[in-house]
């Protein structure tokens, strides 16, 4: 098969360059920035706190709640401020991608704020930000049964690609975003925008997960570089 060229050079199966770091705001319980190429995204977590007014506590678990935002310069274009449909549906998708990570029943009858910035844009926002909260979390000291890594794949010709630029995600036949377990094997968010047989979808979610995996390694080595003295 022909190879694949992609306009940065990137095999079809390779990331774009990868920065993560934790622990970058002072005033956060946790925090965290990763970058994918010219996507970049910040995390702070403030808690667990007490909920208040008390009728919106949960008993038995801590509630999560997740804030997806677009600064005005994160794009060419200038975002508008304030929530979007869009916001909102990344912030309720990266919430039920982190949830499973989290020992909620240890915290009961308060919250865990996670906010998400994106402070540039191209592409593979909502994965970033995915990988910058779990981080975060853990930065934080909540307890989790593992990390949540999160990677988009997509097919272009006939090539299964990893970690999509804005202009790939013209071309592609379709756009997965992904959020994996590594040590679980456990997938906590699966999408798909466009339409692939079941054998080609099954490609493209194992090339997520590989990307998946890569990313996960590099979150670790994120707090270990912070934590391990």
């Amino acid at each position: 098969m022909k190879e694949l060229k992609r306009e940065d050079g990137r095999k079809a199966d390779e990331l774009r360059p990868v920065v993560i770091k934790a622990g970058i705001i002072e005033q956060a319980d946790g925090s965290a920035m990763v970058s994918l190429g010219k996507t970049t995204a910040i995390a702070a977590v403030y808690g667990p706190r007490i909920v208040h007014p008390k009728h919106k506590q949960v008993s038995d678990r801590a509630i999560l709640q997740t804030f997806y935002s677009m600064v005005p310069f994160s794009t060419s274009e200038r975002v508008r401020p304030g929530p979007s449909r869009r916001s909102q549906e990344i912030s309720k998708v990266t919430r039920e991608a982190l949830e499973p990570a989290i020992f909620l029943e240890e915290f009961p009858k308060t919250a865990i704020d996670v906010f998400i910035d994106i402070i540039e844009a191209d592409a593979g926002t909502r994965t970033a930000g995915i990988n910058a909260a779990s981080v975060a979390l853990a930065d934080a000291g909540i307890p989790m049964r593992d990390l949540v890594a999160a990677a988009a794949a997509g097919k272009i010709e006939d090539h299964f690609v990893l970690d999509l630029r804005g202009k790939e995600e013209e071309e592609t036949k379709c756009d997965m975003p992904v959020a994996y377990m590594p040590r679980k094997k456990q997938v906590t968010l699966l999408q798909m925008d466009g339409d692939l047989s079941a054998e080609d979808a099954k490609e493209v979610m194992r090339t997520a997960i590989k990307g998946c995996e890569i990313l996960y390694e590099k979150q670790k080595q994120a707090l270990r570089e912070k934590w391990v003295k």
